[in-house]
């Protein structure tokens, strides 16, 4: 038995991508050991992937804190690390590299970097969607990828129904009009208008809810709907994975909740505006599909709303 470390700091929509990649590896790894280094906001998450045996916190501090840095690498060393597939491919996982396998090519440290096309640059190379470069990565390193390109998040899913049943939810839509600060320019600014044409049209059938995040729950206030929470507390990624999971239909701008909408296989809908493609982020799935436009601003919520009552 060798011990495997897979690294995967975030963000959200990246770990539900990850689920295939991270299938894959377990697969192709029946006799061994698989262990993830990841960020506080996804440790207990990664506590319940049945294809992790041990989950390794890495507090992502300063490159200049020694100390820390010292102490991390000797946790990892101790494991006698077999491989590493490096699935955030940052600069970060790219300096830990070159402390503990400096020299290490795909066979030892795997890595877009590491296994990246003889003929291509890194700069176009990264043009190509991404699930399809982490299907390449693995490739190259020898992992048979029957799941690469078909993550599934539902292993993140638990029951919910005390949040159901206080909420009165049965068939309802989850709206998702919330997005980072620095990334205002991922926000549709219509969603009150779109929830007027969902409510003309269906009435007390469906019902219309957000699930907001810490830093969001203020801001719902200014949805003409309910909000989702636990004890007034933001729901975890677990459960908002079952509120995704169970619901009839998801509206989303391009952040996390959508990507995990899209890897649970619910009906739904994703807002794009020119700052990437849907095609680039694999997000479109089977029932998960996207409206690309070069402004937001300008995107009508009578045209969203047709899209939705064709797809739902």
């Amino acid at each position: 038995m060798s011990n495997i470390l897979i690294i995967k700091h975030g963000s959200l929509g990246d770990i539900a991508q990850a689920c295939g990649a991270i299938q894959g590896i377990f697969e192709n790894h029946p006799e061994d050991q698989i262990h993830i280094l990841t960020t506080k906001p996804y440790f207990e998450l990664f506590r319940k992937n049945p294809f992790i045996h041990n989950v390794i916190l890495d507090k992502r501090l300063s490159r200049f804190n020694l100390i820390y840095l010292y102490l991390l690498m000797r946790t990892l060393k101790k494991l006698n690390i077999k491989k590493v597939y490096d699935l955030q491919n940052s600069s970060r996982t790219k300096f830990y590299k070159n402390i503990l396998f400096s020299k290490a090519n795909f066979n030892t440290w795997s890595s877009s970097e590491t296994t990246l096309p003889s003929n291509i640059l890194k700069e176009e190379f990264d043009k190509n969607p991404v699930l399809d470069r982490l299907d390449h990565q693995l490739k190259t390193s020898g992992i048979k990828t029957e799941h690469t390109m078909k993550p599934n998040f539902s292993w993140a899913v638990i029951n919910i129904n005390n949040i159901k049943q206080e909420f009165n939810l049965d068939k309802y839509i989850v709206l998702f009009p919330f997005c980072s600060a620095h990334l205002t320019h991922k926000k549709w600014p219509h969603y009150n208008e779109l929830i007027e044409l969902i409510k003309n049209k269906y009435g007390e059938q469906i019902k219309v809810v957000v699930a907001p995040g810490p830093s969001e729950i203020d801001d719902a206030k200014s949805i003409n709907v309910v909000s989702i929470l636990d004890k007034g507390k933001a729901l975890d990624i677990s459960q908002l994975a079952s509120l995704i999971k169970e619901s009839s239909f998801v509206i989303a701008n391009d952040t996390g909740p959508a990507h995990i909408s899209a890897h649970l296989g619910v009906k739904g809908l994703t807002l794009f505006g020119k700052h990437t493609t849907a095609y680039k982020v694999s997000i479109e799935r089977e029932n998960f599909k996207a409206i690309q436009v070069t402004d937001l601003e300008k995107l009508s919520a009578k045209k969203v709303f047709e899209r939705i009552v064709k797809l739902i």
